[in-house]
C-alpha cells in the first residue's frame, strides 16, 4: 500500500517536470525546443580565449535572448549558472598566464605602465566573460565574485606596489592640474575590478603621505602666521578633486559627492591636523624660544590638539627637549628662567586651564629650586637690573599682587570641572601673572624679600649722583606684588639714603670736608662684608673730624666706619707731574703711606693698613704700578716714583689695573648670610648630638625650632649638614646623623 503511494507521488513529480520542460506542448516538441535553447545558451556563455586568433562564432542575440527565456521558463537558470561557473573555472588558467606575464615584466623594470596594461587587460577578460544583463543581477553578481576571487588569488604582493605607483601618479597630476584623460579610464577600470575597495587603505595612505610631505615642506620653521587656513584651502583645491575618483565614484551631483565623501574627507582632514600637530610638537622648544614671533604656530597647535588630542605627546616632547637642551649645568640661570617664562606664556595660549603647563613645568621648577642663584636672577629682573639680562616681565603687563592658591568655589556660576587629563595634584590657577607663577617655585616669598633687600642695598650704595627715583619706583612696584609689610625694611633703606644726604649737608655746613660718607642703619640693612682695614694719615683725620660733627648733630648715635667700602678721588702732586685718580680706599691708603717714606714692602703695608688680605694688597699696589706712580724694585718691595722713570732692562712687567669700577658694593648675599647664621646654630646641633647621640634630620629640625630666631627649612638644614659632613664635623648613616670622630 505504501509503495504504491510512493510510486504515484514519483510519477506525479515526473509528469510535472516533464510538462515544465515540454511546456505543455504535444508530444516531446517542447522538450526538443528546450534542448536546443539549452545548447545555444551554454555555448554563448562559455568563456572564450581572448588570445585565440581564430574567428569567433557570431550569434543572433534575439535567438540567444529567446533561449535564455526558454531556460528561465523551465526553471533551469540556477543549473545553467553552475555550468557556466564551472566552465569559467576551467578557463581561469588563461587569466593566470596573463597576470604572470605582466607581473614578470613589471618586476623586471618596475614600470607602473605594466600594471596599467594588466588592469586594462583584466577588464577586457571581465567584460568578455561577463553574462548579459538579461540573465539578471544574481547571475552577474555570482560571476563577478568568482572572477574577482580568482584574480585576487593570483595577484602577487608586488601588484600592490605597482598600484601605489599608479595612484601616486594620478595624485601628482591632479595636484599639478595636468590631468591625463586616461586617469578617469584607469579609475573606472579599478572600479570594475573592485580594486578600489580592496586597496582602499593603500589609496588613502597615498593621500596621507602626500599631505605629510606637503605640510613638512610648507610649514616647517614657519611660525609667525597660522597655517591651518592655508592648508585647508590647499586640501579643497588640490586633494579633494583627486579624492572624487576613488571615494565619490558614481556620484551624479555635488551634493551626492559631498555626502559620499563625508567620512573619508573627515579622516583626511584629521590626518592633516595630526601631521601639523606632530610637526609643531617636534618644534615646540624652538617655538617657545621664538615667542612672541611664533604666535601663529601656537594658535595652530591649540586647534590641532583640540582635534587630535596628542597632549601627552606634547608634554613628553617638551620635557625631553628641556632636559636635553636646557636643564644642565652649562645653561645660564637667567636663560632657564627666560625660557620658563616663555613656556608659561606659550602653554597658556595652547591650553588655558594650565594642565600642560603643570605637567611640563615640574622638572624645570625643581631644577630652578636647586640652583643657588635662581632667586637672585628673579629679583634682579624685578628691580630692572639691566646687567642681569632681559626682564622676565613685560612692561605692558599689569602689576598684580602675588596670587595665592585658592580653594575650589563650586558655587561660582563660571566654575568648570578640571580637564580629564589633569592629575590628582593639579589645581587650576586663575592668575595670569607670570611673577606669581615664578615665585611659587618656592614655598615662601620670604627668600625673595631678603634677596630684594640685598640687591636694593647694592644698588643704593652704588648710586653716586644722589638720584634714587628708580629705586624708589621699584620699591613701590614691589609693594604691590609682595605687600607693604614685606617691604618695610626697603623703605627704611631708602629713607637712610635720603637722611644720609641731609646729614652730610648739615655736617658740611658746619665744617667743610672732602669726605661724603653714606650713613645707614645697621639693624635694617643686610650685612656688609667686614674688614680690619684702618685708613692712615689724613684719611683718619677726616674720619675723626666728621665723626665729631656727626655726634654733635646726632648725639644719640655713633658712627662705625667701614673704610674698605666706597671710592676715593685723589690728586697726587709729584715732583714732575700731577695725577688724578678715582680708586678704592685700599689703594688710597697705600699711596697715603708712601707720603711717609718712599719705599715699602708688601708686608709692612699690610700691617700698617690693619692686616688686610695680602692678595688684595698686591692688586692695590698693581694699580699704582700700572699708573707709573710706584715701581716694584724687587719682589714685594715697592718704591714711589717722584720723577717718572722709563722701563729698565730686566725690570718686572707691570701688572694690569684691576677693573673694579663697575662692581657692586660687597653686600653679603642671602646664601652668605644664611651660612653665617647657621654657624651660630651649629653649637645647638653639636650639643644635641653630644647629649642624645645619633638623630634623624627631622628630629634635629624640630628641636632647632626652639632656638631663638631659627627659621630654616628642613631642606636648608640638610644642605648645612651635608656641608658639615664634608668638613668631617658629622657623619651620616641610614638617615641618622652623629658627630664625627
Amino acid at each position: 500500500m505504501a509503495s504504491a503511494a510512493v510510486r504515484a507521488q514519483v510519477a506525479a513529480k515526473w509528469q510535472e517536470s516533464f510538462n515544465r520542460l515540454n511546456r505543455n506542448e504535444p508530444g516531446i516538441s517542447g522538450l526538443l525546443a528546450f534542448s536546443e535553447a539549452w545548447t545555444l545558451a551554454i555555448e554563448f556563455l562559455k568563456p572564450r580565449d581572448l588570445n585565440d586568433s581564430a574567428p569567433q562564432k557570431q550569434y543572433d542575440l534575439n535567438k540567444v535572448r529567446a533561449a535564455f527565456g526558454v531556460v528561465g521558463e523551465c526553471r533551469r537558470l540556477p543549473v545553467m549558472m553552475e555550468v557556466f561557473l564551472e566552465d569559467m573555472r576551467k578557463s581561469q588558467h588563461l587569466i593566470t598566464q596573463e597576470v604572470e606575464a605582466y607581473m614578470t615584466l613589471y618586476e623586471s623594470n618596475s614600470d607602473p605602465e605594466a600594471i596599467r596594461s594588466l588592469v586594462y587587460r583584466l577588464v577586457d577578460w571581465y567584460n568578455a566573460w561577463k553574462p548579459t544583463a538579461d540573465l539578471g543581477p544574481t547571475m552577474i553578481s555570482a560571476y563577478t565574485l568568482a572572477f574577482q576571487t580568482h584574480v585576487f588569488s593570483v595577484l602577487p604582493p608586488s601588484f600592490a606596489r605597482g598600484i601605489k605607483a599608479l595612484v601616486s601618479a594620478t595624485l601628482q597630476r591632479t595636484v599639478s592640474q595636468s590631468q591625463d584623460p586616461q586617469d578617469r579610464v584607469l579609475w573606472q577600470a579599478f572600479d570594475t575590478l573592485s580594486l578600489i575597495d580592496r586597496y582602499e587603505t593603500l589609496i588613502a595612505s597615498i593621500g596621507y603621505e602626500y599631505i605629510e610631505s606637503y605640510v613638512e615642506e610648507t610649514c616647517a620653521g614657519k611660525w609667525s602666521e597660522p597655517m591651518l587656513a592655508t592648508l585647508r584651502a590647499w586640501m579643497i583645491d588640490k586633494i579633494v578633486p583627486w579624492m572624487l575618483y576613488p571615494f565619490a565614484r558614481g556620484a551624479t551631483n555635488a551634493d551626492e559627492a559631498k555626502t559620499m565623501m563625508q567620512g573619508v574627507g573627515s579622516r583626511f582632514d584629521f590626518h592633516m591636523h595630526k601631521t601639523l600637530c606632530n610637526l609643531r610638537t617636534k618644534e615646540i622648544f624652538d617655538i617657545i624660544v621664538d615667542f612672541p614671533e611664533s604666535m601663529g604656530a601656537l594658535q595652530d597647535l591649540k586647534e590641532c590638539l583640540a582635534r587630535v588630542d596628542q597632549r601627552a605627546d606634547l608634554v613628553q616632547a617638551l620635557r625631553h627637549a628641556n632636559n636635553k637642551r636646557l636643564l644642565h649645568p652649562g645653561a645660564d640661570t637667567k636663560d632657564i628662567l627666560s625660557h620658563y617664562v616663555s613656556t608659561i606664556k606659550c602653554l597658556r595660549i595652547v591650553d588655558p586651564p594650565g594642565v600642560l603647563l603643570f605637567k611640563v613645568a615640574d622638572p624645570t621648577r625643581r631644577y630652578l629650586r636647586d640652583r643657588p642663584d635662581t632667586i637672585r636672577c628673579i629679583v634682579a629682573s624685578l628691580v630692572g637690573d639691566g646687567e642681569s639680562g632681559d626682564s622676565l616681565v613685560d612692561e605692558n603687563d599689569p602689576i598684580q599682587p602675588l596670587q595665592q592658591p585658592e580653594m575650589e568655589n563650586y558655587s561660582d556660576p563660571e566654575w568648570n570641572p578640571e580637564p580629564i587629563d589633569a592629575g590628582p595634584d593639579f589645581r587650576a590657577s586663575k592668575s595670569s601673572d607670570v611673577i606669581s607663577t615664578i615665585v611659587s617655585i618656592y614655598d615662601t616669598k620670604d627668600l625673595f624679600v631678603k634677596e630684594l633687600q640685598v640687591l636694593l642695598a647694592q644698588r643704593l650704595l652704588a648710586v653716586k649722583d644722589g638720584n634714587f627715583d628708580r629705586e624708589r619706583r621699584n620699591v613701590e612696584i614691589l609693594k604691590i606684588r609682595f605687600g607693604e609689610a614685606a617691604l618695610q625694611v626697603c623703605e627704611v633703606m631708602l629713607r637712610d639714603m635720603t637722611d644720609s644726604r641731609r646729614i652730610d649737608q648739615h655736617v658740611q655746613s658746619q665744617t667743610a670736608s672732602s669726605m661724603h660718607p653714606t650713613i645707614i642703619s645697621r639693624h635694617f640693612w643686610p650685612a656688609l662684608e667686614s674688614s680690619n682695614m684702618v685708613m692712615p694719615g689724613q684719611f683718619q683725620i677726616l674720619q675723626e673730624k666728621y665723626a665729631q660733627e656727626f655726634s654733635v648733630f646726632k648725639p644719640d648715635k655713633v658712627l662705625r666706619w667701614l673704610p674698605h667700602l666706597g671710592r676715593v678721588h685723589l690728586e697726587l702732586e709729584l715732583e714732575d707731574r700731577t695725577l688724578e685718580a678715582d680708586v678704592p680706599p685700599l689703594e688710597a691708603a697705600f699711596i697715603e703711606l708712601f707720603s711717609e717714606k718712599d719705599v715699602w714692602t708688601v708686608d709692612e703695608l699690610v700691617l700698617r693698613s690693619g692686616s688686610v688680605n695680602r692678595n688684595a694688597a698686591v692688586k692695590a699696589l698693581a694699580t699704582w704700578v700700572d699708573m707709573h706712580v710706584l715701581k716694584e724694585d724687587s719682589e714685594g718691595v715697592f718704591r714711589l716714583l717722584s720723577v717718572t722713570e722709563g722701563p729698565t732692562p730686566g725690570s718686572r712687567p707691570q701688572a694690569l689695573k684691576p677693573a673694579e669700577a663697575g662692581e657692586l658694593p660687597p653686600v653679603m648675599s642671602v646664601q652668605q648670610q644664611q651660612a653665617e647664621q647657621m654657624k651660630i646654630y651649629w653649637k645647638f646641633i653639636e650639643g644635641m648630638l653630644t647629649n642624645l647621640g645619633s638623630l634623624p634630620l627631622d628630629r634635629i629640625q624640630s628641636m632647632l625650632k626652639f632656638a631663638p630666631g631659627y627659621d630654616r627649612t628642613v631642606e636648608q638644614l640638610g644642605s648645612f649638614m651635608e656641608a658639615a659632613r664634608r668638613e668631617g664635623l658629622v657623619n651620616a648613616k641610614d638617615g641618622m646623623w652623629r658627630l664625627g670622630k
